[in-house]
């Protein structure tokens, strides 16, 4: 069985914070389970129940407990918590881990996934050490591909038919960023 993870706090540009999930977070999940898009990808429930809604925060904490993950709140200035991200380290004994987002309706386009995904990304690579980080994107989600990119991410490829949504197999970018030593060596090969 894999080690426990503690999820730290983490300070983010703009004043926004990441944190771990705790059970005050209740609405946040509401608000997401009204969301398009988001119980799609996602374990959020929808129809939402508070029963269901602690269920889904129970096992964002529990990914921790279990070793998978780091997921975190994003939280902006004044204490609201917008959304949702995670370091996800299944793949970590092959060097690499995945990074996942997603922000509610109401609190998009205000910068608060970039930041969140910088701070992870810098947390990642430097204090955990991990030599490569990846993210999907669906081809649709312009504002996604710009956030990772942004952050430094670099689009790989499309992986076809990557993800079951809803009942369809839809296609993704593969996104990644190395850590500084890797990125030179890489490109340094020809």
């Amino acid at each position: 069985m894999a080690q426990p993870l503690v999820v730290p706090e983490l300070a983010a540009h703009g004043g926004v914070t990441l944190r771990p999930w705790l059970l005050s977070d209740l609405d946040l999940v509401r608000e997401a389970s009204k969301d398009d898009y988001i119980p799609l990808i996602t374990t959020v429930p929808s129809p939402f129940s508070e029963a269901e809604g602690v269920a889904f925060i129970e096992r964002q904490r529990r990914a921790a407990l279990l070793g998978a993950g780091y997921p975190f709140v994003i939280v902006q200035p004044g204490v609201r918590p917008v959304g949702t991200a995670g370091l996800w380290v299944k793949n970590l004994e092959q060097g690499r881990a995945s990074v996942g987002y997603w922000v509610v309706q109401s609190a998009r386009r205000q910068g608060a996934a970039a930041a969140a995904l910088r701070a992870i990304t810098e947390w990642a690579l430097l204090d955990l050490r991990i030599p490569r980080l990846e993210l999907y994107v669906e081809p649709w989600n312009a504002a996604s591909m710009r956030t990772a990119e942004r952050a430094g991410f670099r689009r790989e490829g499309l992986l076809r038919g990557r993800q079951l949504v809803g009942e369809e197999r839809r296609d993704a970018f593969r996104y990644a960023l190395l850590d500084g030593g890797t990125e030179r060596q890489s490109e340094g090969q020809g």
